[in-house]
């Protein structure tokens, strides 16, 4: 089969391998709209992670069978259009669990900890010129006892959950905003907010949740609250939750995701200076390991279209 990857930037240089025994695979590091499609007019298999393949890409490959979207989410793929032109397409889940939460943890850890700003101050000489043999200038606080709420609890949140509890957090599930029912093991959104010590954001980006944090949400959690975002940009407002922090509304907060990626230069998260963020660019998925699972679930699912099952279709 003739197989194109158009973002293999985004695979970090881990092998291809596993896709290489179903036949010829090019890969590109990046893709631009204007190249697309030169690159897979004669294609059989599209690999994308973030290009987007629309009705009008679609309806002129008549070659194309099968679009692996090397991620879980699928909104860069017009899946009518590609249900139109048989075209089957696939996503690949789970693969970034592990990931994810040992980044979930990393942002919360130096933030409780103030690990960035004591690291920065061992390179600039201040613990070399203590007069005591630690420094102590900046609060450190334990996980233990906290009250960690959870918004969204799938696969993700119920890991971050598992690894809480073993710290010795307690765990609160959040239930979805606007619920007049609460289900069993579910505390009601705003009460879980007003009472949490950390909360951390698991949930899907939908029209619902999207601003689910803006200036009224944050204004409900506890001024010594941290708040972690690792799960969409667009479900924490940027303005909002910059102005909280600017303003001590909140202890700290650490996020992996913006509402438009890659950052832009004034995106009021990038433009914020205090110690009390963490901002990464989007590599809490990105663990070696599991690039390498997202790999071979693309492999998996390269081979199970051409046994004629439908592992992970969702055309």
């Amino acid at each position: 089969m003739n197989i194109v990857v158009l973002d293999a930037a985004t695979l970090a240089g881990v092998s291809l391998d596993p896709l290489r025994k179903f036949g010829t695979v090019t890969e590109y590091d990046t893709t631009s709209a204007e190249q697309l499609m030169p690159r897979i007019r004669s294609a059989e298999v599209v690999v994308t992670n973030k290009v987007v393949l629309n009705a009008d890409a679609l309806s002129q490959l008549p070659n194309l069978r099968l679009i692996c979207v090397a991620a879980t989410g699928t909104n860069n793929i017009d899946l009518e259009a590609a249900r139109a032109h048989n075209i089957a397409v696939t996503n690949v889940a789970g693969y970034s669990t592990p990931s994810v939460v040992l980044h979930t943890f990393t942002l919360l850890g130096n933030l409780m900890s103030n690990i960035h700003r004591y690291t920065q101050d061992c390179a600039n000489g201040a613990w070399q010129r203590s007069n005591l043999f630690c420094r102590l200038d900046y609060p450190i606080h334990d996980l233990s006892g906290k009250r960690f709420v959870i918004v969204g609890y799938g696969n993700l949140g119920q890991a971050v959950a598992k690894v809480a509890s073993a710290f010795g957090a307690e765990v609160v599930i959040a239930e979805r905003p606007g619920q007049e029912t609460v289900r069993a093991e579910r505390v009601e959104f705003t009460e879980a907010l007003r009472s949490a010590d950390i909360v951390s954001v698991h949930c899907p980006l939908t029209d619902t949740t999207r601003d689910l944090f803006d200036a009224d949400t944050l204004a409900l959690l506890p001024a010594h609250a941290i708040l972690l975002n690792t799960a969409r940009g667009g479900i924490v407002n940027e303005q909002a939750l910059a102005d909280a922090l600017a303003n001590q509304q909140l202890l700290g907060a650490g996020v992996d995701v913006l509402s438009a990626e890659p950052a832009a230069a004034d995106n009021p998260l990038v433009q914020y200076q205090g110690n009390n963020l963490l901002l990464t660019p989007h590599t809490a998925w990105a663990s070696q390991e599991s690039i390498t699972r997202l790999i071979q679930g693309i492999a998996d699912n390269i081979d199970s279209f051409l046994q004629g099952r439908e592992h992970n279709r969702l055309v």
